[in-house]
């Protein structure tokens, strides 16, 4: 009888023991508080707002006068590079600064090629 008892102990600490290994149901878990964004603070620039194209657009302006100077000095100028010069001018007055930028490196660029130009010879 003894014997017996002992087998239905270990048959209960078994069936117990089995109980305990089944995982429980997880808990439902709470959806995450939604995260708020401040909105951004508009304020006043510390300092003058600058306008990088119009400064692009007036440097390159100015390098094309004098590249433009330098090749009419050496009457080296080409007629593109004058007119995409006063097409510059003209854009930078009118401030459309993509357009000032454009002319302007292209005057600079013909009157770089004219220069150039000097030193092959005239006629072969």
């Amino acid at each position: 009888m003894l014997e017996s008892s002992r087998f239905w102990c270990v048959l209960a600490v078994g069936l117990l023991g089995g109980c305990a290994l089944v995982a429980p149901e997880p808990e439902p878990v709470p959806a995450p508080a939604p995260v708020v964004v401040p909105a951004p603070v508009a304020t006043a620039p510390a300092g003058p707002v600058v306008d990088h194209a119009a400064e692009e657009a007036k440097a390159l302006l100015a390098q094309a006068e004098t590249d433009v100077q330098r090749a009419r000095a050496k009457r080296a100028l080409w007629l593109k590079a004058w007119e995409d010069l006063v097409v510059a001018r003209k854009a930078v007055a009118a401030k459309d600064h993509a357009n000032a930028s454009l002319h302007a490196r292209r005057a600079s660029e013909y009157a770089q090629l004219g220069l150039e130009q000097l030193a092959y010879p005239a006629v072969r």
